[in-house]
């Protein structure tokens, strides 16, 4: 919704492709707006700015001589829609609805846009009053067709339609289309870059053809980071690939391709050929124009490059950094406030803030006065972010926004890490006698090494306030059950300390800025993990509610995983051994025989809870078929009422729990199994937390194979993640392909 930064952005990158001298420019999906808006799609008032954007870009000289591809909805004939805008010479050519709608996981287009679904032929579209009377262009062609200039075809697809089985570009490419476009909103998960580049080099593997891909880069105003990623690809071959994390506004991606290669390698195709030669009409537009120069020797066409793809660690290192400075500089605060345990969920959003902070130092700071020598090794040191920007050109943005952030004058700018972590990044260490000089300790290291703002508060004088507040209320005293209390008094002396925290928490990022005389406020950052919050292993409003949450969609397994990495990577040497050590809340009383351990309090092991998060979500499974899945799994290590119990106790603290989601803190998403309710994972938070039906069903299945358990068979026919490929496991079968020998396919 910020129109007038997201048009000097296409302005910037439009300026930039022609001054490299590109004839065709394509960006994001639903740029002008924003991909995020949601329910601000549903106002008149988006759709009329966006038009108000789309004349100012006309009306200026930005499309003179250059096709550019604009991103933005439109109504017709009432109907809203996702549109991609041809402009060319200050005229609208032609105006692409989205035919393939993305509405699954974090995606709800059908709420706001419908689907065009007239494949057949092109309709009038009558421009709005306004832009025709400017423009002096009363009408466009609108639909699915696509642009046939002098010397080429052109189409687009726009980002879900890269994915479909039945994909646009199939038809296109048999009418001789050679150029596809693909304006996209795809957001980052772990693990997931490489299903898009695959799906785009596959895209013109089959079919031939160039295929130039944008995607928006950065926090959109929600859970989701965008990242990046754009790229050309041509017959197979990757040709350009863009950033996938980075903190600049801008990033204009150039290849140069050869038209006559796609001929070439369609040519070589049989089938193609016969297809092609069968081909259905699909509409198109004439456009007087030429794209292509002849041959000459200033021009080479892009080679094939090898393609960058981070490992989950780095992954979890830069998406959630780039994602914390987009909201830190666009929600007008000072900083961020963590409190900080030593524990390895903390310590890993200490960690991120960290690299945020090493980033903007990175991509601010051109190192000048450096000798060739130093300048070599500064730039070597920083080379795991190598493909974030060239460290030698400094971003002017990212350095006006650290030195407004940052509190700079007199001309100075962040030039050290650890020195501007000082001035946006206050931890805390918020103890209690049940808290121990270990994990003290380590919070206090990886403040240092940081470089945060660091702050040890004991915290027993409040909570022993409030237990003798409760006293005088009551008459009673509640006791740990170390010391002899019931459940339900140990539960709440443990709630007690952790809302302590967040109460304190939110105090001290709201006035520390006051007292260090610095303007603004401080955000609160949450550091609960994806597990802990399936599981709802965590009290609700304590000290993992906060503004928001880097690491809420990242598994306890990962985080361990980055801690390790980011010890040797991002110079943290400390978090070696937060992550060796294990996962305790300190919220019970230490004692010579107990000690208060997260897996034991859950009743199953942060591993098992990663099984279990994902078989509900990405394989759909209810109690029943999870039961099942598990049996194959465990199979020869748990007897099916073995892992009945399991299965049971996950699924009764699971709806337990669920309520916790309605007041989760946002999370960045990273991963599949999120159980984050706001739109990703809709289910309900009043649950029949006894499960009767189904744990009967479980119960009597777990008997029935107890009584038979010879017949289980040796192997478990489980996939790469443990489960079954089956997907439910209700109904199991032997399939053998390509073996003469039948056993070697057993």
């Amino acid at each position: 919704m910020d129109f007038e930064n997201n048009l000097r952005n296409i302005k910037e990158s439009i300026s930039r492709a022609k001054e490299a001298g590109a004839v065709i420019r394509i960006g994001p999906e639903l740029e002008i707006p924003g991909y995020g808006c949601e329910d601000h799609f549903l106002e008149q008032d988006t759709v009329t700015h966006s038009w108000e954007c789309l004349k100012d870009l006309l009306l200026g000289d930005w499309t003179e001589g250059i096709l550019c591809s604009i991103g933005m909805p439109i109504l017709q004939d009432s109907v809203r829609y996702n549109c991609q805008v041809f402009c060319l010479n200050q005229r609208i050519i032609m105006i692409r609805p989205k035919m393939c709608l993305a509405n699954d996981g974090n995606y709800r287009e059908f709420r706001w846009f419908s689907s065009w679904t007239l494949k057949d032929h092109l309709v009038d579209f009558h421009l709005p009053d306004t832009i025709a009377e400017a423009l002096s262009q009363e009408s466009v062609p609108f639909g699915f067709g696509y642009i046939q200039f002098l010397d080429a075809a052109l189409a687009a697809e726009t980002c879900e339609e890269l994915f479909t089985a039945d994909a646009p570009r199939i038809g296109l490419a048999f009418n001789g289309v050679e150029i596809f476009t693909n304006a996209s909103g795809s957001h980052h998960q772990l693990r997931k870059l490489n299903l898009r580049m695959d799906a785009m080099k596959n895209a013109t593997r089959f079919c031939g053809g160039v295929y130039i891909y944008s995607n928006h880069q950065g926090c959109d105003g929600g859970r989701l980071y965008y990242d990046g990623c754009s790229c050309v690809a041509i017959n197979g071959d990757v040709v350009a690939q863009g950033s996938q994390f980075s903190l600049k506004d801008v990033e204009v991606l150039l290849a140069q391709l050869d038209l006559d290669a796609v001929s070439s390698y369609r040519g070589s195709i049989s089938s193609f050929r016969e297809q092609a030669s069968r081909k259905s009409k699909i509409s198109f537009v004439k456009v007087p124009h030429k794209l292509c120069q002849t041959f000459n020797l200033r021009m080479s066409p892009s080679s094939p490059v090898k393609i960058r793809y981070h490992v989950p660690e780095e992954e979890i290192a830069f998406g959630p950094s780039c994602w914390l400075w987009d909201y830190l500089r666009r929600s007008g605060a000072s900083g961020f406030l963590l409190p900080l345990s030593g524990g390895a969920d903390s310590s890993s959003v200490a960690a991120i803030v960290g690299c945020m902070c090493q980033l903007v130092v990175k991509v601010s700071y051109v190192p000048l006065a450096l000798s060739r020598s130093k300048l070599r090794r500064f730039i070597a040191q920083y080379a795991l972010c190598s493909n974030l920007t060239d460290i030698r050109n400094g971003d002017e943005q990212v350095k006006a926004d650290a030195i407004r952030i940052g509190h700079y004058k007199n001309g100075d700018f962040p030039t050290d890490s650890k020195e501007f972590a000082k001035r946006v990044f206050y931890t805390v260490y918020m103890g209690t006698e049940n808290s121990s000089d270990a994990t003290r300790n380590r919070a206090k290291n990886l403040a240092e090494e940081i470089g945060s703002w660091h702050l040890d508060v004991a915290i027993d004088s409040v909570v022993s306030s409030l237990l003798s507040l409760f006293q005088t209320l009551t008459g009673k005293r509640p006791l740990y059950k170390v010391d002899g209390g019931s459940n339900v008094e140990n539960l709440g002396l443990q709630n007690i300390q952790a809302r302590v925290r967040m109460v304190l928490a939110f105090m001290l990022a709201s006035l520390l800025p006051w007292v260090h005389n610095k303007p603004g406020f401080f955000l609160v950052l949450g550091s609960s993990n994806v597990d802990e919050g399936l599981r709802g292993y965590l009290t609700k409003y304590d000290c993992s509610s906060a503004d928001i949450n880097p690491i809420g969609s990242v598994s306890k397994q990962d985080l361990r995983s980055f801690l390790r990495w980011a010890a040797i990577h991002l110079g943290f040497s400390s978090l070696a051994d937060i992550e060796a050590a294990p996962p305790t809340a300190e919220l019970e009383p230490i004692r010579s025989n107990y000690n208060q351990l997260d897996e034991v309090d859950m009743g199953m092991t942060y591993e098992e809870l990663s099984v279990y998060g994902r078989l509900r979500k990405i394989f759909r499974c209810g109690p029943v078929s999870m039961f099942q899945n598990l049996c194959h799994k465990w199979c020869g290590r748990l007897t099916p009422s073995e892992v009945a119990e399991k299965v049971k106790h996950f699924f009764k603290y699971y709806s337990i729990n669920r309520h916790k989601m309605t007041v989760l803190t946002p999370s960045y998403h990273a991963e599949s199994y999120s159980p984050e309710d706001n739109r990703f994972d809709l289910r309900q938070f009043l649950y029949n937390s006894r499960w009767p039906y189904q744990f009967r069903k479980i119960d009597e299945l777990a008997k029935e194979l107890d009584r038979d358990s010879a017949l289980l068979p040796e192997s478990n026919g489980q996939g790469e993640d443990g489960v079954s490929e089956s997907g439910n496991g209700s109904g199991m079968g032997v399939v053998v392909a390509g073996s003469e020998n039948p056993k070697a396919g057993l």
